[in-house]
Protein backbone atom coordinates (compact mmCIF):
# COMPACT_ATOMS: atom_id res chain seq x y z
CA UNK A 1 0.00 0.00 0.00
CA UNK A 2 2.89 2.29 1.04
CA UNK A 3 4.12 2.79 -3.11
CA UNK A 4 6.54 5.57 -4.25
CA UNK A 5 4.57 8.40 -4.10
CA UNK A 6 3.84 8.37 -0.55
CA UNK A 7 6.63 10.66 0.86
CA UNK A 8 5.57 12.38 3.39
CA UNK A 9 3.85 10.05 6.15
CA UNK A 10 3.13 10.90 9.87
CA UNK A 11 2.95 8.93 13.13
CA UNK A 12 0.30 9.34 15.73
CA UNK A 13 1.05 7.43 19.03
CA UNK A 14 0.45 10.05 21.96
CA UNK A 15 1.73 7.77 24.20
CA UNK A 16 4.56 7.40 27.29
CA UNK A 17 8.12 5.40 27.29
CA UNK A 18 7.59 2.07 27.39
CA UNK A 19 4.67 2.40 24.75
CA UNK A 20 6.87 4.26 22.45
CA UNK A 21 9.65 1.88 22.88
CA UNK A 22 7.44 -0.97 21.22
CA UNK A 23 7.04 0.98 18.42
CA UNK A 24 10.68 1.27 17.55
CA UNK A 25 11.09 -1.99 15.66
CA UNK A 26 7.76 -1.22 13.37
CA UNK A 27 9.15 2.26 12.66
CA UNK A 28 12.58 0.82 11.79
CA UNK A 29 11.33 -1.25 9.59
CA UNK A 30 9.24 1.54 7.86
CA UNK A 31 12.10 3.71 7.75
CA UNK A 32 14.36 1.04 5.91
CA UNK A 33 11.44 0.15 3.16
CA UNK A 34 11.27 3.94 2.81
CA UNK A 35 14.46 5.74 3.35
CA UNK A 36 13.87 8.65 1.54
CA UNK A 37 10.37 9.27 2.96
CA UNK A 38 9.77 12.17 5.41
CA UNK A 39 8.57 10.91 8.61
CA UNK A 40 6.66 12.72 11.30
CA UNK A 41 6.03 11.72 15.10
CA UNK A 42 2.53 13.28 16.82
CA UNK A 43 2.92 12.22 20.32
CA UNK A 44 2.59 14.08 23.79
CA UNK A 45 4.64 17.00 24.13
CA UNK A 46 7.60 14.82 26.05
CA UNK A 47 8.17 12.73 22.88
CA UNK A 48 10.00 16.09 21.03
CA UNK A 49 13.07 14.26 22.85
CA UNK A 50 12.28 10.85 21.93
CA UNK A 51 11.64 11.40 18.24
CA UNK A 52 14.83 13.81 18.15
CA UNK A 53 17.04 10.70 20.06
CA UNK A 54 15.23 8.71 17.30
CA UNK A 55 16.40 11.08 14.43
CA UNK A 56 17.74 8.85 12.43
CA UNK A 57 13.75 7.06 11.96
CA UNK A 58 11.76 10.78 12.82
CA UNK A 59 12.40 13.95 11.01
CA UNK A 60 10.26 15.77 12.39
CA UNK A 61 8.01 16.21 15.46
CA UNK A 62 4.40 17.82 16.17
CA UNK A 63 3.68 18.06 20.07
CA UNK A 64 -0.44 17.03 20.48
CA UNK A 65 -2.59 18.82 23.01
CA UNK A 66 -5.05 15.80 23.92
CA UNK A 67 -8.33 15.22 22.88
CA UNK A 68 -11.63 13.95 24.38
CA UNK A 69 -11.91 9.96 25.74
CA UNK A 70 -7.53 9.64 25.53
CA UNK A 71 -6.43 9.81 29.58
CA UNK A 72 -2.58 10.84 29.34
CA UNK A 73 -3.35 15.05 29.25
CA UNK A 74 -6.09 17.38 29.74
CA UNK A 75 -7.80 18.57 26.63
CA UNK A 76 -7.54 22.35 25.37
CA UNK A 77 -9.77 23.18 22.63
CA UNK A 78 -7.63 26.47 21.91
CA UNK A 79 -4.50 23.94 21.63
CA UNK A 80 -6.49 21.74 19.91
CA UNK A 81 -7.52 24.30 17.32
CA UNK A 82 -3.76 25.34 16.64
CA UNK A 83 -2.87 21.68 16.07
CA UNK A 84 -5.52 20.62 13.53
CA UNK A 85 -4.05 23.84 11.25
CA UNK A 86 -0.69 22.75 11.70
CA UNK A 87 -1.14 19.03 10.71
CA UNK A 88 -3.53 20.15 8.11
CA UNK A 89 -1.00 22.54 6.83
CA UNK A 90 1.78 19.80 6.26
CA UNK A 91 -0.57 17.65 3.85
CA UNK A 92 0.61 14.40 4.78
CA UNK A 93 0.55 11.29 1.95
CA UNK A 94 -0.27 8.85 4.99
CA UNK A 95 -0.83 9.26 8.44
CA UNK A 96 -0.41 5.87 10.53
CA UNK A 97 -2.77 5.60 13.28
CA UNK A 98 -0.56 3.52 15.76
CA UNK A 99 -2.54 4.86 19.25
CA UNK A 100 -4.64 1.66 20.12
CA UNK A 101 -7.85 -0.03 18.03
CA UNK A 102 -8.73 3.22 16.89
CA UNK A 103 -12.47 3.54 18.86
CA UNK A 104 -11.90 7.00 19.71
CA UNK A 105 -8.58 7.96 17.53
CA UNK A 106 -9.69 6.92 13.87
CA UNK A 107 -12.30 9.78 13.29
CA UNK A 108 -9.37 12.37 14.34
CA UNK A 109 -6.70 11.01 12.33
CA UNK A 110 -9.38 11.22 9.22
CA UNK A 111 -9.62 15.10 9.74
CA UNK A 112 -5.81 15.71 9.32
CA UNK A 113 -6.43 15.96 6.21
CA UNK A 114 -3.81 13.31 4.49
CA UNK A 115 -4.45 11.10 0.77
CA UNK A 116 -4.46 8.01 2.91
CA UNK A 117 -4.89 7.12 6.86
CA UNK A 118 -4.11 3.64 7.89
CA UNK A 119 -3.48 2.17 11.39
CA UNK A 120 -6.00 0.05 13.50
CA UNK A 121 -9.60 -0.58 13.78
CA UNK A 122 -11.68 -2.21 16.65
CA UNK A 123 -13.70 -4.09 14.11
CA UNK A 124 -12.91 -5.68 10.29
CA UNK A 125 -13.99 -3.06 8.06
CA UNK A 126 -13.86 -2.97 4.03
CA UNK A 127 -10.66 -1.24 2.61
CA UNK A 128 -12.20 2.22 0.64
CA UNK A 129 -10.54 4.74 -1.47
CA UNK A 130 -8.06 6.14 1.38
CA UNK A 131 -8.60 4.17 4.58
CA UNK A 132 -6.43 0.86 5.03
CA UNK A 133 -7.44 -0.30 8.73
CA UNK A 134 -6.38 -3.83 9.76
CA UNK A 135 -8.68 -5.45 13.00
CA UNK A 136 -7.10 -4.64 16.06
CA UNK A 137 -5.29 -7.57 17.01
CA UNK A 138 -5.45 -8.13 20.58
CA UNK A 139 -3.76 -11.09 22.86
CA UNK A 140 -0.46 -10.54 21.11
CA UNK A 141 2.66 -8.75 22.17
CA UNK A 142 2.74 -4.98 21.29
CA UNK A 143 5.72 -5.19 19.39
CA UNK A 144 4.37 -7.97 17.29
CA UNK A 145 0.68 -5.70 17.03
CA UNK A 146 3.03 -3.35 15.11
CA UNK A 147 4.55 -5.24 13.25
CA UNK A 148 1.71 -7.21 11.85
CA UNK A 149 0.15 -3.22 10.83
CA UNK A 150 3.10 -2.75 9.02
CA UNK A 151 3.08 -6.01 6.91
CA UNK A 152 -0.34 -5.16 6.64
CA UNK A 153 0.80 -2.17 4.99
CA UNK A 154 3.69 -4.34 2.64
CA UNK A 155 6.07 -3.01 4.96
CA UNK A 156 9.00 -5.82 5.46
CA UNK A 157 10.02 -6.46 9.03
CA UNK A 158 13.72 -5.52 10.77
CA UNK A 159 13.37 -8.24 13.41
CA UNK A 160 11.91 -7.42 17.04
CA UNK A 161 14.88 -6.40 18.58
CA UNK A 162 14.27 -2.80 20.58
CA UNK A 163 16.84 0.31 20.60
CA UNK A 164 17.28 2.88 22.61
CA UNK A 165 20.72 4.92 21.49
CA UNK A 166 22.54 6.51 24.44
CA UNK A 167 24.14 10.10 23.63
CA UNK A 168 27.16 11.94 24.97
CA UNK A 169 24.28 13.98 27.11
CA UNK A 170 22.90 11.17 28.43
CA UNK A 171 26.45 10.24 29.89
CA UNK A 172 27.39 13.74 30.97
CA UNK A 173 24.36 13.98 32.66
CA UNK A 174 24.79 10.39 34.23
CA UNK A 175 28.45 11.47 35.54
CA UNK A 176 26.82 14.73 37.24
CA UNK A 177 24.65 12.53 39.55
CA UNK A 178 27.97 11.41 40.99
CA UNK A 179 26.49 8.35 42.21
CA UNK A 180 29.20 6.04 44.02
CA UNK A 181 28.38 2.79 41.86
CA UNK A 182 30.81 0.94 40.20
CA UNK A 183 30.00 -1.32 36.95
CA UNK A 184 28.31 -4.19 36.99
CA UNK A 185 28.40 -4.60 40.29
CA UNK A 186 25.02 -2.78 41.53
CA UNK A 187 21.38 -3.52 40.80
CA UNK A 188 18.86 -1.08 39.87
CA UNK A 189 15.18 -1.19 41.56
CA UNK A 190 12.81 0.71 40.14
CA UNK A 191 9.68 0.24 42.78
CA UNK A 192 7.47 3.37 41.10
CA UNK A 193 4.51 3.05 38.21
CA UNK A 194 2.43 5.64 36.41
CA UNK A 195 -0.61 3.46 38.03
CA UNK A 196 -0.90 2.99 42.16
CA UNK A 197 -2.41 -0.42 41.30
CA UNK A 198 0.61 -0.82 39.44
CA UNK A 199 2.85 -1.11 42.19
CA UNK A 200 4.05 -3.79 43.87
CA UNK A 201 3.98 -3.41 47.84
CA UNK A 202 6.57 -1.53 49.16
CA UNK A 203 8.03 -3.94 51.57
CA UNK A 204 8.74 -6.67 49.00
CA UNK A 205 10.63 -4.19 46.93
CA UNK A 206 12.42 -3.36 50.81
CA UNK A 207 13.41 -7.35 50.92
CA UNK A 208 14.30 -7.63 47.72
CA UNK A 209 16.68 -4.67 48.34
CA UNK A 210 18.20 -6.18 51.43
CA UNK A 211 18.91 -9.58 49.88
CA UNK A 212 20.61 -8.21 47.43
CA UNK A 213 22.65 -5.80 49.32
CA UNK A 214 23.57 -8.44 51.43
CA UNK A 215 24.44 -10.86 48.41
CA UNK A 216 26.98 -8.52 47.85
CA UNK A 217 25.57 -6.22 45.22
CA UNK A 218 24.77 -2.13 45.37
CA UNK A 219 21.06 -1.19 45.43
CA UNK A 220 20.45 1.74 43.20
CA UNK A 221 16.58 3.09 43.66
CA UNK A 222 15.30 5.13 40.62
CA UNK A 223 11.72 6.52 40.10
CA UNK A 224 10.65 9.92 38.93
CA UNK A 225 9.60 12.57 41.78
CA UNK A 226 6.15 12.23 41.26
CA UNK A 227 7.14 8.52 42.34
CA UNK A 228 9.02 9.36 45.70
CA UNK A 229 6.25 9.32 48.32
CA UNK A 230 7.02 5.14 47.24
CA UNK A 231 10.47 5.76 47.12
CA UNK A 232 10.65 6.78 50.74
CA UNK A 233 8.58 4.33 52.09
CA UNK A 234 11.06 1.85 50.20
CA UNK A 235 13.65 3.16 51.79
CA UNK A 236 12.11 3.81 55.13
CA UNK A 237 11.63 -0.44 55.19
CA UNK A 238 15.00 -1.55 54.33
CA UNK A 239 17.78 -2.58 56.66
CA UNK A 240 20.40 -1.51 54.74
CA UNK A 241 20.76 2.13 53.26
CA UNK A 242 20.42 2.03 49.34
CA UNK A 243 21.67 4.49 46.69
CA UNK A 244 19.27 7.20 46.12
CA UNK A 245 19.04 8.04 42.33
CA UNK A 246 15.01 8.73 42.06
CA UNK A 247 14.28 12.47 41.28
CA UNK A 248 17.42 13.03 40.20
CA UNK A 249 17.65 11.06 36.74
CA UNK A 250 16.57 11.83 33.47
CA UNK A 251 15.49 9.30 30.60
CA UNK A 252 18.60 9.43 29.10
CA UNK A 253 20.87 9.22 32.60
CA UNK A 254 18.23 6.56 33.68
CA UNK A 255 19.36 4.58 31.04
CA UNK A 256 22.97 4.91 30.73
CA UNK A 257 22.07 3.30 34.92
CA UNK A 258 20.71 0.77 33.52
CA UNK A 259 22.79 -0.02 30.91
CA UNK A 260 25.91 -0.34 33.40
CA UNK A 261 23.56 -1.87 36.25
CA UNK A 262 24.31 -5.99 36.51
CA UNK A 263 20.16 -6.25 36.75
CA UNK A 264 16.98 -4.49 36.85
CA UNK A 265 13.95 -5.20 39.42
CA UNK A 266 10.88 -3.28 38.62
CA UNK A 267 6.85 -3.07 37.89
CA UNK A 268 6.93 -0.78 35.73
CA UNK A 269 6.82 -1.09 31.63
CA UNK A 270 8.96 1.90 30.41
CA UNK A 271 12.34 0.62 32.48
CA UNK A 272 11.73 -2.64 31.63
CA UNK A 273 11.60 -2.12 27.95
CA UNK A 274 14.75 0.24 28.41
CA UNK A 275 16.60 -2.95 30.10
CA UNK A 276 15.52 -5.00 26.96
CA UNK A 277 16.65 -2.37 24.35
CA UNK A 278 19.77 -1.89 26.34
CA UNK A 279 20.35 -6.31 27.05
CA UNK A 280 20.22 -5.24 30.67
CA UNK A 281 19.23 -8.63 32.55
CA UNK A 282 15.80 -8.09 34.51
CA UNK A 283 12.99 -9.07 36.63
CA UNK A 284 9.75 -7.72 36.07
CA UNK A 285 6.76 -8.47 38.69
CA UNK A 286 3.68 -7.98 36.06
CA UNK A 287 0.63 -6.54 38.05
CA UNK A 288 -1.78 -6.10 35.40
CA UNK A 289 -2.16 -9.70 33.91
CA UNK A 290 -0.72 -9.30 30.59
CA UNK A 291 2.24 -10.90 30.37
CA UNK A 292 1.51 -11.75 26.71
CA UNK A 293 1.33 -7.99 25.43
CA UNK A 294 4.26 -6.14 28.07
CA UNK A 295 6.64 -8.90 29.06
CA UNK A 296 10.30 -8.81 27.33
CA UNK A 297 10.68 -11.05 24.46
CA UNK A 298 14.02 -12.43 25.68
CA UNK A 299 13.07 -15.01 28.13
CA UNK A 300 17.08 -16.00 28.80
CA UNK A 301 18.06 -12.78 29.61
CA UNK A 302 14.45 -11.36 31.28
CA UNK A 303 12.55 -12.88 33.90
CA UNK A 304 8.54 -12.07 34.53
CA UNK A 305 6.70 -12.82 37.48
CA UNK A 306 2.39 -12.73 36.72
CA UNK A 307 1.75 -11.01 39.74
CA UNK A 308 -1.88 -11.67 39.36
CA UNK A 309 -1.47 -15.40 39.11
CA UNK A 310 1.26 -16.02 41.44
CA UNK A 311 1.25 -13.51 44.81
CA UNK A 312 3.97 -15.42 45.65
CA UNK A 313 6.81 -13.21 47.21
CA UNK A 314 9.02 -16.50 47.22
CA UNK A 315 8.37 -16.50 43.04
CA UNK A 316 9.90 -13.37 42.71
CA UNK A 317 13.13 -14.33 44.81
CA UNK A 318 13.49 -17.02 43.06
CA UNK A 319 13.86 -15.45 40.22
CA UNK A 320 16.20 -12.83 41.58
CA UNK A 321 18.26 -15.52 43.17
CA UNK A 322 18.80 -17.00 39.89
CA UNK A 323 20.62 -14.05 38.50
CA UNK A 324 23.44 -14.38 41.20
CA UNK A 325 24.14 -17.59 39.45
CA UNK A 326 24.59 -16.21 36.02
CA UNK A 327 27.93 -14.61 37.34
Amino acid sequence: MIDSTVKKIAVFRALQLGDMLCAIPAIRSLRTAHPLAHITLIGLPWANEFAQRFSVYFDDFISFPGYPGLPEQNFNQALFDVFIKRVQSHQFDLVLQMQGNGTIVNQLLESFGARYVAGFSPHPQPITPGSYFLPYPNHIHEISRHLELMAFLGVPSTGTDLEFPITKQDEENFHKLKLPVSKAHYIVIHPGSRGSWRQWPPLYFASLGDFCIKSGFQVVLTGTKEEMPVINEVIKLMKYPPIVAAGKTTIGSVAVLIDQAYALIANCTGVSHLASALATQSVIISMDGETERWAPLDKTLHATVDWTKTSDYHAVLKEVTALFFRL
